[in-house]
């Protein structure tokens, strides 16, 4: 706030109070010559009198009291502008306390879940259920409330995981999230043979998954061009590299979607996926458990025991 800005708030405050004890003491007081309360001339019905009598004095006070109370509330809480208060009071910080109990609160909660393997958690019904309304507040927003997914967010009930699939990998996308980046290829392609090459590499990227379309002319053209501008991220076979989150363009599993339209877009225009870092919002523990809910979505609980016995 601008002192200028500051100084308006604390004279309009100033005048406020002002005013309030001018009026409650203008009104209050009665002055020379003032009628008796009885002597209002207004009677109805021969016996029904309006009186004008003050109120109390000790009602008075009261209003004098809630006056100096909203004074010393000022000086204390920071309504005069810019001044801070001398409670040093704020909502920050106030917040910020509020949530230094409900975190330590919640610590001593999760604190048994603590570095504990996510296959172990996964046989953990407590933790489990934990996991899983952690997930409903944080990540049902992107990934649904059943993990499913949507365009451009994928489905974690699956076994395609473009950053790998393994407790630890999936610990650290929750941890410390993913950026994955698709560059634009319509203005290269475009010089390289124009609308058709964008055609042909989008026979041949579908191709992939459908061999028995890998005979059409424009899929066996694309191939060429596959290999000049894909193979670094993708490979040679199109299997992907889950260390750069390059997805596996042979399972048939499209994150933007598979028809040629979409592959056309996601080629041309180029995709920019981000999940976010959760590390401070949630905290190793909670996150751990969250990751182990996930994991077990795509490993049943046989293959849960299974991973912890080796």
């Amino acid at each position: 706030m601008s002192t200028a800005w500051s100084w308006y708030v604390i004279v309009l405050v100033a005048i406020n109070i002002a005013g309030c004890v001018w009026l409650l003491w203008w009104t209050a007081r009665r002055r020379p010559g003032d009628p008796a309360p009885t002597e209002t001339s207004h009677i109805w019905d021969g016996d029904i009198t309006e009186y004008n009598k003050p109120l109390p004095r000790w009602w008075i006070n009261l209003f004098y009291i809630t006056i100096v109370f909203s004074i010393g509330y000022l000086l204390w809480y920071p309504g005069l502008g810019a001044f801070a208060g001398y409670g040093r009071w704020s909502s920050q910080l106030e917040h910020d306390r509020e949530k230094a109990t409900q975190d330590a609160r919640l610590e001593e909660t999760f604190a048994v879940y603590a570095n504990q393997p996510l296959p172990a958690l996964a046989r953990d019904p407590d933790a489990m259920r934990l996991g899983r309304s952690i997930f409903a507040n944080t990540c049902a927003t992107c990934h649904g409330s059943t993990a499913r997914g949507a365009t451009g967010y994928p489905d974690l009930t699956d076994q395609v995981w473009n950053w790998g699939g393994e407790p630890e990998q999936i610990l650290a996308t929750v941890l410390d999230g993913r950026e994955g980046v698709m560059p634009p290829w319509e203005k290269v392609l475009t010089g390289m043979g124009g609308e058709q090459a964008m055609t042909a590499i989008v026979a041949y990227t579908r191709s992939l998954s459908q061999p028995a379309a890998g005979g059409d002319y424009f899929a066996a053209r694309g191939k060429t061009l596959y290999e000049g501008l894909c193979v670094a991220c993708h490979g040679p076979d199109g299997t992907g590299n889950q260390a750069l989150g390059a997805p596996d363009l042979t399972d048939g599993q499209w994150l933007y979607g598979g028809t040629s339209e979409a592959l056309f877009a996601s080629i041309a225009h180029g995709r920019h996926g981000i999940m976010p870092a959760h590390r401070e919002l949630l905290g190793e523990t909670r996150a751990r458990l969250v990751a182990a809910w996930v994991w077990s979505l795509s490993n049943p609980p046989a293959n849960a025991t299974a991973d912890n016995s080796q």
